[in-house]
């Protein structure tokens, strides 16, 4: 970990195995190191106490690789979300002790399993089409240490599957619902529990729907208070869930 790393440094200072100039030269990669076409931040867990995510559309596999290569060379868990399965070989070639989620497009790699979320957070998607969505939800907050589970496809074209849930639903400590077409289920579910309700609408519908758009819009004017997050963004309403679930 990093902490460990400037404990050591500090002391081989003061012991005198460490000559300060060679500290100072440690040190420069301590709060972000410079890869040309990436400044990994390594202070993030410092701050935040949440290691740095690495949002892998738009890079390349070489790009990723070094970001990786960075990230573990500190003793740092890997969480890269939006990555395709070709990609993914590719990384996992390098790094197969990886584990690589398809259909929530995540690969990670983490040092332990430990549980550091109080409670559970549950991830719950309206339809099947929504999961893509869920699952990365699902993967980012075992990355960070939560207890998490899953129940999928209890939109509200068939509400007693919902119903039919609900010892599950009560005891989540912090509930993430995705959900596309008319985005109704996270102002439901928030209407049965008494829990932190997390709305992540969908691009999953037909014309009106706009792209999630609609979805969004209507989680926006839910009566049910809940919060909301960007359409198809499951990894930051991850993050959030597990904020609340460290309090």
């Amino acid at each position: 970990m990093i902490e460990e790393r400037l404990i050591r440094l500090l002391k081989g200072v003061r012991n005198g195995e460490i000559e300060v100039e060679g500290a100072i030269e440690a040190l420069k990669d301590l709060p972000y190191q410079d890869l040309e076409h990436t400044k990994v931040d390594h202070h993030r867990i410092v701050r935040r106490g949440m290691e740095e995510v690495v949002f892998g559309e738009g890079k390349s596999a070489r790009e990723i690789l070094d970001i990786i290569g960075a990230m573990r060379e500190k003793g740092q868990n890997v969480l890269v979300t939006r990555i395709g399965k070709l990609k993914s070989r590719t990384i996992q070639r390098e790094y197969p002790e990886g584990v690589y989620n398809e259909r929530g497009r995540c690969f990670y790699i983490k040092n332990d399993d430990t549980i550091r979320g109080k409670g559970v957070v549950l991830i719950v998607s309206a339809g099947t089409s929504d999961a893509r969505v869920a699952e990365e939800a699902y993967v980012t907050s075992l990355f960070f240490g939560n207890k998490t589970e899953r129940l999928y496809d209890v939109g509200v074209a068939g509400i007693h599957r919902l119903f039919q849930n609900m010892e599950t639903l009560k005891k989540a400590r912090v509930i993430i619902v995705t959900a596309g077409m008319e985005g109704a289920l996270p102002s439901v579910v928030a209407g049965i529990v008494n829990v932190p309700v997390i709305g992540v609408p969908t691009s999953v519908g037909y014309g009106a729907n706009f792209g999630g758009l609609s979805a969004l819009l209507a989680m926006l004017n839910s009566c049910s208070t809940i919060s909301v997050f960007n359409i198809d963004n499951g990894f930051g309403a991850a993050y959030f869930a597990t904020l609340i679930n460290r309090l």
